[in-house]
């Protein structure tokens, strides 16, 4: 009998070969192919019901840095009072948009809204302001 790297001689890998063989080819093997087939049909068919894995961390890491930048974040004025209503407002705001958001099924919508919070987290951290961007409206623009 010839040793293997792990210890076990050829006889037994062959016969681990044989029980695999076995399996493969009796009715059990087809039992576990058509509920393979059945998962996969229903993964498949549930893709445009809800958001990938993918989709949903990155959801859920930008919830997270959120609530992070909250914790840390320091008015431009410098006054307490001013510091506690901006912490405020960012997390009423991230909580009311991820909430109105949380049911959306369709993939550019949910692109579209992860792409608004990035910016919003950027502009708010370059201008030391955590309210949206104000746009400029003429009054031959109404």
């Amino acid at each position: 009998m010839e040793k293997r790297a792990n210890g076990k001689g050829s006889e037994e890998g062959n016969g681990e070969k044989a029980r695999w063989l076995e399996l493969k080819e009796g009715p059990e093997w087809s039992v576990m192919k058509k509920w393979q087939g059945l998962v996969k049909h229903s993964v498949l068919a549930q893709v445009g019901l809800r958001m990938t894995t993918a989709t949903r961390q990155e959801v859920l890491g930008l919830y997270r840095r959120i609530f992070r930048l909250a914790r840390k974040w320091q008015a431009a004025s410098g006054q307490m009072e001013d510091t506690i209503k901006e912490k405020q407002y960012i997390l009423n705001e991230a909580r009311t948009l991820f909430q109105k958001n949380k049911n959306l099924t369709d993939a550019d919508l949910i692109k579209q809204c992860i792409d608004e919070c990035t910016a919003r987290i950027e502009i708010g951290l370059h201008y030391q302001i955590p309210y949206p961007r104000p746009v400029s409206v003429t009054p031959a623009n109404l």
